[in-house]
């Protein structure tokens, strides 16, 4: 078959199959693993196993990991350092401990077992962030503690496979020189890419956003992740860690919400080619013939390491539940025990009969790991016989959030972008309540986190604004600046509520009387009330009479920017603050547990140079705003901070790091 044609049926198949999967409310790990299953060498053939799939998946994994450096940054690093390398080093230390003794029974030599058990101790780091970033349990404590031993996984990883490369076919003799050097270059690669990070990355980004070309901008970002994980591989590393490494030292920069904005598409993207890769990987006619062998071994290695996990993790966590989630958690194979499992298979050190089961019981449970992920608190309820909370879907847990606030006099948003955000916080001033309605998962899952009543879901459904409290409401705003999407939100408002005020922001005033005809109240053109801001403050410094202002700008809104339009249109300008340095935004911060901040007073925290506000702070999902100076802080407590990015990055790393 040829490339293209192979291409377009790869394509086909991920379409359907994630819409399907959409539709259903499954994670969208599941379809691409099964595309990678049905269209494998191993089952139709469509897509027989390449390298060049093999590397696209590799570079999904480091696109991934840089988008999470840009998020950690060194001093919540700093400020993590006991569970990375406390909590992360027990979890590797152990399970690879239990499961070498384990095949040392077997009749293993002890350097094939720890090989062996150093593959079974990796995790999937594309799976479970991936998963836990989808469900918004990342910055739970679970999902810290989990990230927490991925992080040290990804170190693991050099002396493991500096181990696997040393030894001879069956494990019979040991190259001390030549593990030493496969350590030393790694250690040399993680030195060169955070120097690199540190003292060359923000210089070039500098002069590149001063050049105003978007498309320099995301070249050179793809040259930085490309570049890093090019480093990492040719030491023997993740090329994930080096990625990684270069996200978290450029995350102490202005540039980092430009940075994940321009590569989230090619993450998206790649990481969907990893998962494909990972579906290629199962053969089911092996899994067949050796069935009882591999589902033994899988329910083994899952079991015990979940096992393991909950145990070391326990002195780290507040309760046996939340220690046995983050096992739970854990459990599941990853792509770096896949390659040592490999490279020992490659190079005789594991006998093929204990090598093939166990490479496929570990592509096994990173297939089956959406369902413990979705259901790891539901598992560890029933395995420690407690109750819980009786079990909400998410749009009963939403419904639950905003039934209060919809049954009252409110406004809804509709968008929640910085323009919904700068009419929330108004709103708020003056003592009106508001429910926000977007689709970026991201950010609802920062607003929800920071406090804020949003929902997620399409404005322009009937079902949603019911949700939303529509009936109830008092005005309703339209953020989105497409006179399109507002169309249709305006029909759908008007054709339940023929009442309600409804205000729609534009761009332009370029469907402007469609948008009347539609119901629209007031239309919003920014370009002319900008002007019209302007023109104001130009007359009153003229020493024009107030009331002769008002009357001026009052009778240009009254004819509709008339006198506006007559302007002469020039070329495409450059877009103006490329680099978003000049924006304010609002953003959480997660006290974890050894944070500098603990303890200390937000005052004390300021003291230090913070010029950022310190909109509120959430306590045990109690959210305080406005809190005063002498506030003190405590582990995990979610400071909520606005400020511009530069300004945010500066309180972080004094909250973390003092």
């Amino acid at each position: 078959m040829q490339p293209l044609t192979q291409m377009l049926v790869l394509l086909a198949a991920a379409v359907l199959l994630v819409t399907i999967a959409r539709r259903l409310a499954l994670p969208t790990a599941v379809p691409y693993l099964a595309v990678g299953l049905a269209c494998g060498p191993h089952a139709l053939a469509v897509v027989p196993g390449s390298a060049t799939v093999g590397l696209l998946a590799e570079l999904g994994v480091a696109f991934l990991l840089f988008a999470l450096g840009l998020d950690v940054s060194l001093p919540r690093m700093i400020a993590m350092r006991r569970e990375v390398f406390g909590l992360g080093a027990a979890q590797v230390g152990a399970t690879t401990l239990v499961f070498a003794l384990l095949g040392r029974l077997t009749g293993m030599a002890w350097p094939a077992a720890v090989v062996a058990g150093g593959a079974i101790a990796m995790s999937s780091t594309a799976i479970l962030l991936h998963q836990l970033t989808e469900r918004s349990e990342l910055n739970r404590t679970h999902g810290r503690l989990a990230f927490s031993m991925l992080l040290f996984q990804d170190l693991a990883f050099v002396p493991l496979l500096a181990l696997a490369s040393a030894l001879g076919p069956g494990a019979n003799h040991f190259d001390l020189r030549a593990a030493l050097i496969a350590a030393g270059g790694g250690a040399l690669a993680i030195a060169a890419v955070l120097a690199t990070g540190r003292w060359l990355l923000r210089p070039l980004f500098h002069e590149i956003a001063h050049s105003r070309l978007r498309e320099l901008f995301t070249l050179a970002a793809l040259l930085v992740v490309i570049g890093a994980a090019w480093v990492s591989r040719l030491a023997n590393l993740s090329a994930g860690l080096g990625a990684f490494l270069a996200g978290m030292m450029l995350a102490e920069t202005e540039y980092r919400h430009q940075l994940e904005s321009v590569l989230r598409p090619f993450r998206d993207i790649l990481l969907g080619v990893f998962f494909v890769s990972v579906g290629m990987l199962l053969d089911l006619h092996q899994l067949a013939g050796e069935a009882g062998s591999v589902l033994a071994l899988l329910v083994l290695i899952v079991t015990l390491k979940a096992a393991i996990a909950a145990l070391v993790t326990r002195p780290f966590a507040a309760s046996r539940f939340k220690a046995l989630r983050t096992g739970i958690v854990i459990a599941i194979g990853g792509e770096f025990g896949i390659a040592l499992a490999s490279v020992a298979l490659a190079d005789r050190v594991l006998p093929g009969r204990f090598g093939q089961p166990l490479l496929l019981a570990l592509v096994l449970s990173m297939v089956l790991s959406p369902l413990l992920l979705n259901h790891n608190k539901g598992i560890a309820r029933l395995l420690l016989r407690e109750a819980g909370p009786p079990h909400r879907t998410a749009f009963e847990r939403e419904s639950a959030a905003t039934a209060a606030i919809g049954a009252r006099a409110h406004v809804i948003l509709c968008g929640f972008g910085r323009v919904g955000q700068s009419v929330a916080r108004v709103l708020e001033s003056q003592g009106f309540e508001y429910i926000a309605l977007d689709l970026d998962p991201a950010r609802i899952a920062a607003a929800r986190q920071a406090g804020d009543p949003v929902i997620y879901g399409d404005s322009s459904d009937e079902q949603i604004l019911a949700l939303a409290g529509l009936t109830a409401a008092t005005a309703v705003v339209i953020s989105f600046s497409d006179p399109a999407t507002a169309l249709g939100i305006l029909r759908t408002v008007r054709a339940q509520r023929p009442d309600v005020p409804i205000l729609v922001r534009t761009q332009d005033d370029s469907r402007l009387k469609e948008l009347e005809a539609a119901g629209a109240t007031d239309v919003v053109p920014e370009t002319f009330e900008t002007s019209l801001m302007l023109v104001s403050h130009v007359l009153m410094l003229l020493q024009v009479p107030v009331s002769r202002v008002v009357r001026t700008i009052g009778e240009i809104r009254n004819h509709r920017y008339s006198v506006l339009r007559t302007v002469v249109h020039r070329g495409a300008a450059p877009v103006l603050d490329a680099s978003g340095e000049l924006s304010e935004e609002v953003k959480s911060v997660v006290v974890p547990p050894g944070a500098w901040a603990i303890g200390h007073t937000l005052g004390e925290v300021r003291a230090r140079g913070v010029s950022v506000t310190f909109t509120g702070v959430r306590r045990h999902g109690i959210l305080g705003r406005e809190p005063t100076e002498s506030m003190r802080l405590r582990d995990g407590d979610v400071v909520v901070v606005h400020g511009t990015p530069e300004e945010l990055e500066r309180a972080e790393a004094v909250l973390l790091a003092g």
